[in-house]
């Protein structure tokens, strides 16, 4: 039975931290969803009027920063904006590593030091999922190996 204890701990940590990185990408809109709604909230919208605020709100959020980042050109917007959907993925991550190592860590020095390694990973992933973003069919060529364009044979009128 202790086996099966182990195994089932290790599943459930590792679809834990599958879902912290999946959900990296989407903290910034997530807190704009929870900030707008809570203030809907507080203004009276009601429980309902909260819930549908929240999620266009953080829908609109998602999808405004990926068509930024996928039509801005300049490279120093995109460093911006991506650093704006990573800033909430690292301190997610960094609270997250440090419950975690609150669990198995005795020293409050390794529990910091777990805590950064989880922020950094964390910050890390987000920081290229966004960058998947603006991936161009160019782009997806390249990466393919199809670096070249075929071209079609000249048709001559006779």
């Amino acid at each position: 039975m202790l086996i099966f204890g182990i195994v089932f701990n290790l599943i459930g940590l590792g679809y834990f931290c599958w879902l912290l990185f999946a959900l990296a990408t989407r903290a910034l809109p997530v807190f704009v969803a929870v900030t707008i709604g809570l203030a809907a909230f507080h203004g009276g919208a009601g429980p309902a009027g909260t819930i549908m605020v929240a999620l266009v709100c953080g829908v609109v959020t998602l999808s405004i920063g990926r068509i930024a980042f996928a039509t801005a050109r300049s490279p120093l917007i995109r460093a911006v904006i991506a650093t704006l959907f990573a800033a909430p993925a690292v301190v997610a991550g960094y609270h997250v590593a440090l419950g975690l190592a609150d669990i198995g860590a005795s020293s409050a020095i390794w529990r910091e030091a777990f805590a950064l390694i989880g922020a950094i990973i964390v910050g890390g992933t987000a920081w290229a999922r966004i960058s998947h973003y603006a991936m161009t069919n160019f782009e997806q060529r390249l990466a393919a190996g199809l670096d070249h364009v075929p071209r079609m044979p000249a048709i001559r009128n006779r």
